[in-house]
């Protein structure tokens, strides 16, 4: 299969037995999020303008390692998850950190018609945002993921938040940030209430991913509701240069 090629989603090698949480960046590119996807054999990413998420077998083979360097080409850095994988002959390890995953099926959800949603036309002004407050990462076309809704002060946004991966029946929470002036005003809170009022609305249930660094973070979902699902890693490797 040529890398980049997006074949018919019966197609694509992913596992089916497995928990859309476990699996989520290639469940949700066989799905909702199709018309971004990009495979080469097990390996699925999205279009580099959306996001740099890579969803792979949780075993990798050879073979997948293969379909990795061609989907995102020779020198680039990407971050697959682990433990337990050691790339081929000609990758680097970069380094890695700590995940958790969080459940927000105890998420207590508000809807808030005082957020203003945004959309491309904003993207300059959420990308100085993601900027001063780094979040995580966020690309130009990251907007059309989901729902992003934002809080405005005087016409300065200042605060955001929104829907990234879309696994069957669930939706993620992400790019949670406020602007360093206007911290401790509850905008985050009201954000992530709203964001899962949205997905609720739709019959599905909110997740979250964190920094498991970020305990302040991490602190904030547990008390509106979330729970520890699971931990990992990420290891971020580099491709071979050819």
């Amino acid at each position: 299969m040529t890398a980049g090629a997006s074949p018919a989603v019966d197609a694509v090698e992913v596992d089916e037995d497995v928990h859309p949480l476990d699996d989520p960046i290639r469940q949700s590119l066989r799905g909702v999020h199709a018309h971004f996807a990009r495979w080469s054999g097990r390996i699925g990413g999205y279009h580099p303008d959306v996001a740099g998420h890579i969803g792979h077998p949780t075993a990798m083979t050879d073979d997948d390692w293969a379909h990795l360097a061609a989907l995102v080409g020779p020198s680039a850095e990407v971050a697959v998850r682990g433990p337990g994988h050691t790339p081929p002959p000609g990758w680097e390890v970069l380094g890695s950190f700590g995940l958790v995953q969080m459940d927000g099926t105890g998420l207590v959800v508000e809807p808030d018609p005082e957020l203003v949603v945004l959309g491309p036309t904003d993207v300059p002004e959420i990308l100085e945002l993601v900027a001063r407050t780094r979040p995580g990462p966020y690309l130009p076309r990251t907007v059309e993921m989901g729902t992003y809704p934002g809080i405005r002060v005087n016409g300065r946004l200042v605060a955001m938040a929104g829907e990234r991966l879309h696994p069957p029946g669930w939706t993620e929470i992400s790019a949670v940030c406020t602007d360093a002036d206007f911290r401790g005003c509850g905008f985050g809170t009201r954000l992530v209430k709203a964001v899962g009022a949205g997905i609720r609305a739709r019959g599905e249930i909110p997740f979250l991913h964190a920094s498991a660094a970020n305990t302040t973070a991490i602190r904030l979902y547990e008390n509106l509701g979330f729970t520890l699902r699971k931990r990992s890693v990420l290891i971020r490797v580099r491709t071979p240069s050819a």
